[in-house]
């Protein structure tokens, strides 16, 4: 049974997470824009901080950073300011929403979104205004979200990179000179630079927890047909996730909380039961952990290896032993591959036969393969990913999660990518080599901080639970967080 609305309200923000010190008198509003949700939402409610002036700070730090960062296509200022305005006026008239009232958010630009252009990252779409919202749009601002703006990303979200893309590529506010990871480059960057307080990005292969794990954020991947992916334009409708990207776990429950749910309208939306997920950060039963080293350790970068375990010793410590598991993820990128390749060419090719010019030449050359993949090898790969998903469930008998790095790499400098903006064969492979197996599963996968680079670029740790289990993921997570201080660090752009 979904959430009630009352149940939303009361699990807001005592329900979830003490307030920092920033909440025990009024607060500068310049100084708000890194609170978490759950401390800036306090303030809005007991109207210490107007939704108006955070919004309005939050517009000008976008106009400030968002040239260096690039992780904005449109920015939606009139619109958000109206939408501060009737904010403030209800919290005025006690007509508080729950945690998300009055909070600036930003989507990843594939998200139709009613009377604004939702463009893709794409010369194809650079004209596109959508009738209606999609669903998950929807209920954020039932919510009561401020929707600031459409975020920059990987064209058609078909890569890693955030550079191929018509608006130009993404900058990471860790180091300016590397990729912010992909799809959802643009709203990991704008979420770690301070530009919203959570964004929306879409997993078919990793890429809302590849760009959080390459910023230094929460990404969570929720369980297949959770949230409806109704109005997000798509890339494989088998593999495509929706979820959210924050700074702490505690605002990403509060963001699932009000999408998640059962969708008639959608084909791919599963009816399944949606927990009180802030309450659920609180609860203290046992909880058996195991580590994936098979496969997802593989030629793991040292520091990203050092960190892991140094994270899987504060996990040991919070719930006790960790043993070892093995799931079955090789072999499987062939299924993936013909099943993606496959499904984006059948939506664009009637696009394709009239304007191939206006896609990027690294996205056409990817979708015209999947011309070649006959209808025979198309139903037996998506035959095989249904058998997966039914059998692979059965290594949670001997744990409730899972935990492996998110990226076995780091996000490599801009400079290193030539005249093939996806990058290197190489790079495609072991950029999504630990993400995209998930994407296959079904599983609800969260990417935490758990470190940084010598350099200074952040690591971050996968935690993985069995389909419908969204709420141990979170639980872990929080945990996790909560005993470690990365996600309390900035990037040097502030």
């Amino acid at each position: 049974m979904d959430m009630s609305r009352r149940e939303f309200l009361q699990a807001g923000i005592g329900g979830a997470i003490r307030l920092g010190s920033a909440a025990q008198g009024s607060a500068r509003v310049p100084d708000a824009v890194f609170m978490s949700i759950a401390e800036l939402s306090e303030l809005i409610r007991t109207r210490k901080i107007s939704p108006v002036e955070i919004t309005r700070t939050i517009l000008e730090r976008i106009e400030k950073l968002n040239p260096a960062l690039n992780a904005f296509i449109t920015v939606t200022s009139d619109a958000a300011m109206k939408s501060a305005r009737e904010a403030e006026a209800e919290i005025q008239q006690k007509k508080w929403r729950g945690p998300l009232h009055g909070v600036p958010i930003a989507v990843k630009d594939l998200f139709d979104t009613a009377a604004v252009r939702t463009t893709a990252g794409s010369a194809l779409f650079k004209d596109r205004v959508p009738a209606q919202d999609a669903e998950a749009i929807r209920k954020l601002k039932l919510a009561g979200t401020v929707l600031v703006g459409k975020t920059n990303m990987h064209e058609f979200a078909f890569g890693g990179s955030s550079l191929v893309t018509y608006f130009g590529s993404v900058h990471n506010p860790w180091k300016l000179d590397h990729i912010a990871g992909g799809s959802s480059g643009g709203s990991a960057a704008a979420v770690a630079a301070g530009l919203c307080f959570g964004a929306l990005g879409s997993d078919t292969a990793g890429s809302i927890r590849n760009p959080a794990a390459y910023c230094g954020l929460v990404g969570l991947k929720p369980t297949y047909g959770l949230v409806s992916t109704r109005g997000v334009i798509p890339l494989s409708w088998s593999l495509d996730h929706v979820g959210p990207m924050t700074r702490t776990v505690a605002d990403t429950a509060f963001l699932l909380q009000a999408m998640a749910g059962y969708d008639p309208l959608e084909t791919t939306s599963v009816r399944m039961d949606v927990p009180n997920y802030a309450a659920a950060l609180r609860l203290r039963s046992p909880v058996r952990l195991a580590v994936a080293r098979d496969f997802f350790f593989e030629r793991l970068d040292s520091e990203i290896e050092t960190a892991v375990n140094r994270a899987l010793s504060v996990l040991e410590k919070l719930m006790g032993t960790i043993r070892e598991v093995e799931i079955s993820a090789r072999n499987q990128e062939e299924l993936r591959a013909t099943v993606r390749a496959a499904e984006a060419y059948a939506y664009h090719a009637e696009f394709i036969a009239k304007n191939p010019e206006l896609y990027q030449p690294e996205t056409l050359a990817r979708l015209r393969a999947g011309a070649n993949v006959g209808t025979e090898a198309y139903i037996h790969a998506r035959q095989e990913l249904d058998k997966v998903r039914r059998s692979i469930g059965q290594v949670f008998r001997m744990a409730d999660v899972i935990v492996t790095p998110t990226c076995p790499i780091n996000p490599p400098a801009i400079a290193e990518f030539g005249s093939d903006r996806n990058g290197s064969p190489e790079f495609v492979a072991r950029n999504i080599q630990n993400t995209s197996p998930f994407n296959v599963y079904g599983w609800p996968t969260i990417s935490v901080p758990c470190g940084f680079t010598a350099s200074g670029i952040p690591i971050g740790l996968q935690i993985s639970a069995p389909s419908g289990a969204d709420a141990v993921v979170l639980r872990v997570a929080h945990a996790y967080e909560q005993a470690t201080e990365w996600h309390k660090r900035k990037p040097s752009i502030v």
